[in-house]
């Protein structure tokens, strides 16, 4: 039998296609068009550039903060890494006291004590302090993705919700891509203290747009945490085979993104490329292939299948890795193209197929993928920085293809698996 669910929540809304039921109550939802959902829109927009502006904030600054505190890349990783494992610790509590206390109060806690880390950090001045800080502001951060999700899904009409979504999610990409890119050009010109004050200001205005533009709550209805019940689902869906695939699939990808996007910068600055670290901080542009590749993996898992899908991307990214062993400019700059494109892929096919497949306490089975998958961050860029350190560039590129040899495995489990049920039932 399912478990209980994990909270005594009211359940929400059915879900209609016009602005009133078939019982003439009007839908409080936001409709499309309407001002309350552009509030809304932008209002996550502006939540999804701050959590991001913030998460990956030192990526950039990897580089920097080795030369002016002595660090190794594996030492100086951990700025990242922290901030990844803070998040997957707390992304499941979080989520749900969110269903106690409101979405929106939830969020504005947590976006503003990220920023008030934020504030601090540059006045930092050793590898334990700075660690430390960032996971905090991991935990501060993960009060905003599963409640974010779980606040569009309560206060937007179905018919709008995946352009909100959409553009939530395109927050999120930007903010990835912004934030190393504003600290590596500023850390270029003025230091790293400077590149992580810079981030710190752009996301406090953003975090004080979402407290202004967020609109009230009108859908949401306050209920008791049930730890036991809590406990009772998420260890359910640990123990789901299917789920369990699908969540060591989002480490793995993640443990290629964190390992490649977090030794880059070292690679780009040292010889044979020699790049400063202004010029090395703009390759962080090829983030947004991730958009168009987000955009497309819904395509792709229509005509290929998910299992098909994945291969893909685990070729996709594979390919990507090889390319970027020679010492070309040109070559390294495609591989990051293809390596990105694999993730994003790989990212939604599966992260879409959790929403699928669990049949019950479906916010915990998200917050349970997003852990793994910030899990694999942390992973990827504390172990491929260490590679890299003991074996260059192609440490870490056998760790990342590593990566990608274990989730064609895990896929084609899951192949076999699905065989073997559908024998077993004719």
């Amino acid at each position: 039998m399912p478990a209980e669910p994990a909270t005594a929540s009211r359940p929400l809304l059915t879900a209609v296609d016009t602005p009133t039921s078939t019982s003439g109550t009007t839908d409080p939802r936001h409709l499309p068009g309407s001002p309350g959902l552009r509030r809304t829109q932008l209002a996550l927009f502006g939540a999804g550039l701050a959590t991001f502006l913030l998460l990956y904030s030192t990526q950039a600054l990897l580089p920097n903060l080795s030369a002016n505190l002595h660090l190794t890349p594996g030492q100086a990783s951990w700025t990242v890494s922290a901030a990844s494992i803070g998040l997957a610790v707390a992304v499941i509590p979080i989520s749900a006291l969110s269903e106690r206390f409101g979405r929106t109060r939830i969020m504005t806690l947590a976006v503003f004590a990220a920023v008030a880390i934020a504030l601090v950090l540059p006045f930092t001045g050793d590898l334990g302090t700075l660690t430390a800080l960032r996971a905090l502001q991991g935990v501060a951060l993960a009060g905003l993705p599963a409640t974010a999700m779980a606040f569009l899904a309560e206060e937007v009409h179905p018919s709008a919700l995946p352009s909100a979504m959409g553009l939530y999610v395109a927050g999120n990409s930007i903010g990835g891509m912004s934030g190393r890119l504003l600290s590596g050009v500023v850390a270029g010109a003025y230091g790293w203290r400077a590149g992580l004050a810079a981030v710190a200001l752009a996301a406090l205005l953003c975090a004080v747009a979402f407290r202004v533009l967020i609109p009230r709550a009108r859908n949401f209805r306050p209920g008791p945490v049930n730890p036991r019940a809590l406990w009772h689902t998420v260890t359910g869906h640990v123990a789901n085979p299917l789920l369990a695939r699908l969540f060591a699939l989002g480490l793995l990808f993640m443990t290629v993104f964190g390992a490649v996007y977090t030794v880059l910068g070292y690679r780009l600055v040292a010889a044979p490329f020699g790049l400063p670290q202004a010029l090395a901080s703009s390759i962080f542009v090829v983030y947004l292939v991730g958009t168009v590749a987000s955009a497309a993996s819904a395509r792709i898992g229509a005509r290929l299948g998910r299992r098909g899908a994945l291969y893909a991307a685990i070729t996709t990214t594979s390919a990507g890795l090889l390319l970027t062993l020679p010492e070309s400019l040109p070559l390294t700059l495609l591989g990051l193209v293809l390596i990105t494109a694999g993730f994003f892929t790989g990212h939604c096919v599966a992260s879409a197929a959790v929403g699928r497949t669990a049949t019950h306490g479906r916010a915990q089975a998200s917050a349970l993928y997003l852990a793994a998958y910030y899990v694999g961050n942390s992973l990827g860029g504390a172990v491929g920085a260490d590679a890299y350190h003991g074996s260059g560039w192609t440490g870490t590129v056998s760790v990342a293809l590593t990566a990608m040899l274990l989730a064609a495995g895990v896929t084609a489990w899951g192949t076999v698996s699905a065989h073997r049920a559908l024998a077993t039932a004719r």
